[in-house]
């Protein structure tokens, strides 16, 4: 077993370390690691380069198993003894080992005690080495490392800090590292962080100019320095640090050199890094939170009752201990002839301690041992389901814990990622409009066939229409010309040839699409160079000159650059909102209003919509622009926003061409799977890392929200910003807060911090919850999981959390259930989760199917258990008024031992792991019966006591009534007399029949069960006595299924009568629209009338754009940075010459 989390392998440090997670009172609940705190001495570490002896730091190995071989003991005995049942049963056979106290033998519950803990304990050892063996599968991948003076292939739990890493490209990163050198022209790379942020577009990061010729293995021995950083902390986006190299001078390191273990190398063959944080000390780590043990909400309830029920045992020990003195006093002194005249009575604690052990067994023992069973094969049928398995990666759904298997069946929030678990991560270019047409496939294609699409294959449009409109003269053929052709010339795209074709490579995929897109068309990128670019355009080789590039930023929300065409002219090609482009629309510009119209609708179809414009310049107005431009670049201060207001100089009179509608490819079925959980009672609120309007896209597309749906938009850059804009959509809300509408709310991470502060925090939490659906954005992981935790503490209600990327574990193991998708953004979420699944789609039948079944099966477990062993244990109540209170107990001592073992065994099993509440179609077909039980009215105090109730009435009928029969005793065969162990077989069968008939009442089919008896005082009473006892529930069930019939039952009913699919639909819509129906589906009426400006009442239009800003490199030094116009073959031979020179 790997060590424990809490160990992490830690060596001593020099000095404290100082953590801090701002809010500590609920990131100490959290159990989040503790990271570093600005504090006013500033902790700083010291790494040695090429010297491992001198760095001791935490090692590279994680661990996310719950135990380890030094822990498994303590944490699993605090687990199991949290339990009440088993606590009181510990506590029993402790009483049992004192001489004469146990009126039931020493070892009667000691031993099955030790069988349940033993079963128990295996289970939670097969669980937790698959954990183990899943964080051994990370653990082991291989990296290289350059030691003694050469290149080595180690694991990466061998990746100690201060080693000079390599990695290629595609590897994902082991550890955080200081990049030194990379193939990349000026020593860039490219990484992928949507394992991190969510975010789709790849990050650029650069090493310094100082060390970027560092690349031979020569130049790698003499590498000798140190590197002093801050100590490890959680901000992805923060590094200070400085690199001392011997003979040179301190060069500066951040962010900007920064790589993060979890995140993919991408575009770049190869980069070089020196490690500064391993393990549990990275940046990825750091942002997870302490793995809970997770005990299920019908656990809880069960534990509770179960010490309400310890109580009442202690009670009627306590009634029975008395009516022992009355009755000692009364009669002891008369009963000469039983020979114990003179003995002394025990004391009342003596007493005590036996009638806690005659009535121990009203809390099932048996219980513990059936649960565990149950739910182990409840999650093997998880693990068996073939509508689960994902066939293009043979990958099954799995069940990596058993003891949450009923929180399935009540989840009322659902938060969910949005990068690759709701998305593929891949961009189509699916449609556009040119001068008013649109074009594209007009076709859904989110069915299951887009599964088998390759992932290169970014371009979907497929409308020739198009391309005939161009070739044959169509009115709009220059108009058509030239959108293509903004295609290919205004991006950051660097081609590269491979063999006859050409990879294009971006690091957004916004760019990459449409660029594909255009090629696709007849209109290809062929090359760049520092200052052009080159396209083929049906066999026509055109040059376009870049004079300038007009960076893209979140703010300006459009890139722009200008080129002369090989004509000679001048022309700014532009790319953006709609928003910033109409409003710097020519009034000569046509096809305003019905591009407007084609933008609605791509919106609404969840695709990312780009305006595309163009505007000629004279030679004049550029020189004079140049000037000024010019002038902007040499500012020191306020650099960006000069440059900006110089860029709008330009950007002006725009002539529209059209739009480009990109989808972000969802993952098969996710709108009707949303749909259907919808329809479930189930909130789904979305938490992604990536841009707001990337986000609200996805929610267009998966049918989260419609074009109609009013949006409350929270972008707040203070506290008071903050807290005013929750009080004016709150105060708009009126009577209708705290009720669900048919509203969205969209906020941005910088905003939740401030609404998530004690003051502002219940309020906002209100307003979320008044919303349909929520979409929180730009949230860091620690964020994620702090929501989660928001609506566990205010709401009464089972929370899940999906998610597929390392960003997700902190929300996976803070809601009551996780679920990790099995995507490709590495297995850290799912060996993070309760369950795992290949596919977002998988959730309908893992809630709606084995959640109803398993959450139906263990509540009717739990409270059949307890009924039978309060039938047969309060006998021994009832048997104290007729014994004197002697404690003397009825049964033979194999009958108690054996009726939970074999004569009882079976039924409770049976509901366990074969009953079902309806069938697979039907929970399916109706997801309104997850309502049934997500309100927990199945199981609740108010259920478990009439049930125990009922057993006490039964087990009086079922003792006294045979008691009365052979009160004046009969003689058998032989001349036999009966005694109290003759009544007691009598009672005990019985017992047995009683409720093995109830069973049978309670489950939808049971067995015939025979009994051969020669007595013929048993064959009245087996037809008197079972009869009288159950024919009350018979009646009230008779009259429930007839009088007061819910929707569960509506459904039972017409499953049994086989009706038509028609038939089944009539009645069902009838039932959905009577006034019995106590859920109500449909949110209220939005009617609502805003103040705020921060309500978007408007259509949607689709504007989302994935680009790197604010980078280290900028996008001109970018493009500028390539020349892709050499011959190839010394490209690769000088590639290849400094590889090998590598590695």
């Amino acid at each position: 077993m790997s060590r424990s989390w809490l160990l992490c392998g830690m060596k001593p440090l020099q000095g404290s370390t100082h953590f801090s997670l701002g809010n500590q009172k609920v990131e100490k609940r959290m159990g989040c690691q503790q990271s570093l705190q600005s504090s006013e001495v500033l902790k700083v570490r010291t790494i040695y380069i090429n010297d491992p002896l001198k760095n001791t730091f935490c090692t590279n190995s994680i661990s996310t198993t719950k135990y380890s071989k030094w822990s498994f003991l303590p944490r699993y005995l605090y687990l199991q003894f949290s339990k009440a049942a088993n606590a009181f049963f510990l506590f029993i056979t402790i009483l049992q080992q004192i001489p004469g106290v146990s009126p039931i033998g020493q070892y009667t519950t000691l031993l099955p005690l030790l069988v349940i803990l033993a079963i128990s304990g295996i289970k939670e050892v097969v669980e937790d080495y698959k954990r183990y063996m899943a964080d051994k599968v990370v653990n082991s991948k291989t990296t290289s490392v350059f030691r003694q003076n050469s290149w080595h292939v180690i694991k990466w739990h061998e990746v100690n800090v201060g080693d000079i890493v390599k990695t290629l490209n595609e590897e994902f990163l082991p550890a955080d590292m200081i990049l030194i050198s990379s193939s990349e022209p000026q020593s860039m790379c490219y990484v992928a962080t949507a394992n991190l942020d969510g975010e789709t577009n790849l990050k650029i990061r650069q090493a310094s100019l100082e060390v970027a010729g560092i690349i031979k293995e020569g130049q790698l021995v003499n590498l000798d320095g140190k590197i002093e950083c801050e100590e490890p902390d959680r901000q992805f986006n923060n590094f200070v640090g400085t690199l001392y190299l011997r003979g040179k001078s301190p060069i500066s390191v951040g962010p900007d050199q920064m790589l993060l273990r979890g995140t993919q190398l991408k575009n770049t063959q190869w980069i070089i890094g020196v490690v500064i944080y391993t393990g549990f000390e990275t940046k990825l780590m750091q942002n997870s939170v302490k793995s809970p043990l997770k005990r299920s909400q019908v656990e809880k309830v069960t534990n509770m009752q179960i010490l309400i029920l310890l109580l009442l045992l202690f009670v009627i020990s306590a009634v029975s201990c008395v009516g022992a003195t009355i009755w000692n006093k009364m009669y002891l002194e008369n009963i000469w002839y039983m020979g114990i005249s003179g003995i002394t009575p025990h004391n009342h604690v003596f007493d005590i301690l036996v009638f806690i052990i005659l009535y121990h067994n009203l809390v099932p023992i048996s219980l513990l041992l059936t649960l565990e069973t149950v739910k182990f094969i409840q999650a093997q049928f998880i693990n068996w389901d073939e509508d689960m398995h994902y066939e293009q990666n043979d990958l099954y759904a799995m069940a990596r814990t058993s003891n949450l298997n009923e929180e399935l069946g009540q989840v009322k929030y659902l938060f969910s990622d949005k990068t690759g678990t709701l998305t593929c991560n891949t961009m189509a270019f699916k449609k556009c409009t040119i001068a008013g047409i649109i074009y594209g496939n007009h076709s859904d294609n989110t069915d299951d066939g887009n599964e088998n699409l390759s992932r290169a294959s970014f371009c979907e449009f497929n409308d020739p229409k198009l391309l005939e409109n161009f070739e044959d003269g169509h009115p709009s053929s220059e108009y058509i010309k030239e959108f293509l052709t903004l295609l290919c010339v205004c991006h950051t795209v660097i081609p590269e040839r491979c063999g006859n074709d050409i990879l294009y490579q971006a690091s957004s995929p916004d760019e990459a699409a449409l660029v594909k897109g255009a090629k696709k068309l007849g209109f290809v990128f062929t090359t760049r160079t520092p200052y052009s670019v080159t396209i083929e355009v049906m066999t026509e080789t055109h040059t376009f000159e870049i004079l300038n590039i007009l960076e893209f930023s979140s703010n300006r929300k459009r890139m722009s650059i200008i080129v002369r065409t090989p004509a000679g002219h001048l022309r700014l090609y532009c790319k953006g909102a709609d928003t910033v482009i109409y409003e710097r629309l020519s009034k000569d510009s046509l096809f305003v209003e019905d591009t407007l119209k084609h933008l609605e609708i791509f919106a609404t179809e969840g695709l990312r919509t780009l305006c595309i414009a163009y505007t000629d310049l004279t030679e004049t107005e550029y020189q004079d622009w140049l000037q000024e431009y010019k002038k902007a670049s040499a500012v020191s201060q306020n650099r960006i926003q000069r440059l900006e207001e110089c860029y709008e100089i330009i950007e002006k009179e725009f002539l529209l061409l059209g739009a480009t509608a990109i989808e972000d490819r969802l993952q098969a079925n996710v709108p009707e799977t949303i749909s259907t959980l919808l329809k479930a009672n189930i909130k789904i609120w979305v938490l992604t890392g990536d841009k707001q309007e990337t986000a609200v896209n996805i929610a267009f597309s998966c049918k989260l929200i419609s074009s109609t749906t009013p949006r409350i938009y929270l972008n707040a850059d203070s506290f008071e910003a903050a807290q005013q804009t929750i009080n004016h959509n709150c105060g708009d809300l009126g009577n209708l807060l705290g009720k669900e509408n048919d509203l969205a709310l969209i906020i941005d991470g910088e905003t939740l911090k401030y609404a998530l502060r004690f003051e502002i925090q219940k309020k906002f939490l209100d307003l979320a919850l008044s919303c349909r659906a929520v979409l929180c954005c730009r949230l860091s992981p620690l964020q994620k999981a702090e929501i989660v935790d928001l609506v566990k503490k205010h709401e009464e209600a089972i929370t899940l959390a999906v998610g597929d990327g390392a960003n997700d574990v902190g929300m996976i193991r803070m809601a009551h259930v996780g679920v990790g998708i099995s995507g490709n953004e590495g297995m850290q979420a799912t060996n993070n989760s309760d369950y795992s699944i290949a596919q977002f789609r998988y959730l309908e039948k893992l809630l709606l199917v084995h959640g109803t079944w398993n959450y139906f099966r263990v509540t009717k477990c739990i409270l059949y258990s307890f009924y039978k062993n309060v039938v047969l244990y309060i006998i021994g109540l009832w048997f104290s008024f007729v014994n004197g209170f002697s404690g003397q107990i009825i049964f033979e001592h194999w009958c108690i031992s054996l009726y939970n073992v074999i004569f009882t065994s079976l039924p409770p099993l049976t509901l366990g792991i074969f009953e079902k509440c309806c069938s697979q179609k039907s929970l399916l077909e109706y997801p309104q019966l997850y309502t049934v039980f997500q309100t927990g009215e199945m199981f609740n105090t108010k259920v478990f006591w009439i049930q125990c109730i009922n057993a006490l009435i039964h087990s009086f009928i079922l003792f006294w009534f045979p008691t009365k029969m052979l009160e004046h005793d009969m003689i058998l065969r032989h001349g036999y007399t009966t005694d109290y162990l003759f009544l007691g077989n009598f009672i005990y069968s019985y017992v047995v029949v009683t409720v093995c008939l109830k069973a049978g009442l309670e489950t939808t089919s049971w067995n015939r069960i025979n009994m051969v008896l020669s007595c013929p005082h048993f064959w009245m009473g087996f037809l008197l006595v079972p009869t009288t006892c159950l024919i009350q529930n018979f009646f009230w069930k008779l009259i429930k299924n007839t009088y007061k019939r819910g929707l569960l039952e509506e459904i039972q009913e017409l499953e049994s009568r086989k009706d038509s699919i028609l038939e089944h639909s009539e009645i069902f819509e009838k039932r959905m629209t009577a006034a019995s129906l106590a859920v109500s589906f449909s949110t209220q009426p939005c009617e609502i009338f805003f103040r705020d400006d921060s309500v978007d009442l408007s259509a949607p239009h689709g504007y989302a754009f994935s680009q790197t800003e604010g980078a280290v490199v900028t996008q001109e030094e970018l493009v500028r940075a390539y020349d892709t116009a050499k011959m190839e073959n010394s490209r690769i031979s000088k590639r290849s010459s400094d590889f090998s020179e590598i590695f």
